[in-house]
């Protein structure tokens, strides 16, 4: 097991309370760590099933050498003494919808010139599809992956819904559950670097980023999976 690189000394301190109890919670398999090796900046974009999960996520990058800057929905750092942590770690908060979503990929722009590995996740909440599988993303992160030029590495996750269900307060660490966390060769974004980033370069982005993450999960459950869920379509037929 290799260790991340020197962060800062509350990173380190929440990385030593935390690593342990993780472990006692869960029986890890860990794929793929050569997609992330070296120094260089890179762009993690992760399937988001539960709420835990952004925490076995960061456990799996921290094993692999990576100490990544997640970023979160800023919400979260209005949460007493959460907020301080997560200001104190570097995470990075994201204001969906508003002229500073744009600060937060600056800041994850800086932070990948900087070497370090910023941790997304595309589709922008826990997904809605009803058997756990990725939704249509958002186009954050491909937005950020044009812009700055890192390569984007897709992780898939899945097991995690069984120590905290999706949108349920019913906390299970035990006994351990089976938890995968598994990252591919870099997404192929060469073609579309040199173009003008329009909605349908960031559309075609947006597809490939969730196609590799979604074909990382079908490996992990052994199924094949459907097309994705849109959110926004299943809105628009319910509001009709």
């Amino acid at each position: 097991m290799t260790s991340a690189r020197p962060v800062n000394r509350t990173y380190r301190a929440a990385a030593v309370f935390l690593r342990p109890i993780l472990s006692s919670m869960t029986r890890r398999d860990w794929q793929g760590s050569e997609h992330l090796a070296g120094s260089d900046g890179v762009i993690v974009a992760a399937n988001h099933v539960t709420q835990f999960d952004p925490l076995t996520l960061a456990h799996f990058l921290y094993d692999q050498g990576r100490a990544p800057a997640i970023m979160a929905k800023h919400s979260l750092w209005d949460v007493p003494v959460l907020g301080t942590i997560l200001t104190n770690t570097g995470m990075i908060p994201v204001r969906r919808g508003s002229s500073a979503a744009l600060e937060s990929l600056e800041t994850a722009s800086d932070r990948l010139a900087e070497g370090r590995c910023v941790a997304v996740f595309p589709e922008g909440t826990v997904t809605r599809d009803p058997d756990l599988w990725p939704m249509v993303g958002k186009t954050g992160t491909a937005r950020l992956a044009l812009m700055s030029a890192a390569p984007v590495v897709p992780v898939a996750q899945f097991g995690a819904h069984q120590i905290l269900p999706a949108y349920s307060k019913k906390f299970r660490p035990f006994p351990r559950k089976d938890v995968s966390v598994h990252a591919g060769p870099p997404v192929d974004l060469d073609d579309l670097r040199d173009r003008p980033v329009d909605g349908l370069v960031l559309k075609d982005a947006t597809a490939r980023i969730m196609k590799a993450i979604t074909d990382l999960e079908a490996g992990i459950r052994g199924e094949t999976p459907p097309e994705p869920f849109d959110p926004r379509a299943a809105r628009f037929t319910e509001d009709r």
